[in-house]
């Protein structure tokens, strides 16, 4: 567990940490993101990267056994949840793979996106995912109730 002043960003919490291993993969981190009390901020290896989709079964697992099973029983409340904005994708932090569940984003455009965020920061509207290449008016209407900033 790491104190650090209330305006930090993630990237603050992983040098206070002592960096990253050499086997750490970023990729799926938005490391621009502020912090926030009783954050969790997992920092997932390339090989788990590559094996994205059995890490998500994972966890819906682990966060299935959370479940409140019974309506009097004990609600633990140190579980971790998947917070997601209704359902959306966040263009911001979203993994390739989750990237790559939109209608019409295939492997290449969701790497584009994640080399667009690389370059140029998060997205400050959605709109702003136009700016890349082969994404145009016609894709923006087919995504644009599934995504968010």
């Amino acid at each position: 567990m790491y104190s650090l002043p209330p305006a930090s960003r993630i990237l603050d919490v992983i040098e206070k940490a002592g960096g990253l291993t050499e086997n750490a993969d970023i990729s799926v981190i938005n490391l621009s993101k502020k912090i926030q009390d009783e954050m969790v901020i997992i920092i997932y290896s390339k090989e788990e990267v590559l094996n994205f989709e059995k890490t998500k079964e994972k966890e819906k697992i682990v966060q299935s056994s959370c479940i409140q099973k019974e309506e009097n029983a004990l609600k633990n409340d140190a579980c971790i949840t998947n917070q997601t904005v209704q359902g959306k994708i966040s263009i911001n932090t979203a993994s390739l793979q989750e990237l790559m569940t939109l209608p019409g984003i295939g492997e290449s455009k969701a790497k584009d996106i994640l080399s667009y965020r690389e370059k140029n920061g998060p997205f400050q509207k959605i709109e702003d995912i136009m700016n890349i290449s082969g994404i145009g008016e016609s894709l923006f209407v087919k995504i644009k109730e599934d995504i968010t900033v």
